[in-house]
C-alpha cells in the first residue's frame, strides 16, 4: 500500500487539537496547535544535526498541506 506523505488526525482525547503525521522518513507528528514534534524514528547526535537543518523545511511543507485541507472543509 502507498501512504500518503502526510496525514491529518485528531484524537477524541484532545477534542481541539490535531495533528500532522509525515509517512515517509524521517517520521514525525507535528501537534498544530503547539508546533510541538514526536519523532518516530531513532537518531544519533550526527544525523540530529543534519535533520536540524530539514527539518524547517519539512515542517513547512506539512502546515502547506494543513493549510491546503482546513481550507477543503472551508469551501
Amino acid at each position: 500500500m502507498e501512504l500518503p506523505k502526510f496525514i491529518l488526525g485528531d484524537n477524541s482525547d484532545f477534542p481541539e487539537t490535531l495533528y500532522i503525521v509525515h509517512t515517509d522518513f524521517p517520521r514525525f507528528i507535528l501537534n498544530v496547535e503547539t508546533d510541538e514534534v514526536e519523532w518516530l524514528e531513532e537518531f544519533d547526535k550526527e544525523d540530529m544535526e543534519d535533520l536540524e537543518a530539514e527539518s524547517e523545511q519539512l515542517f513547512a511543507a506539512a502546515f502547506e498541506f494543513y493549510e491546503h485541507e482546513i481550507s477543503q472543509y472551508e469551501e
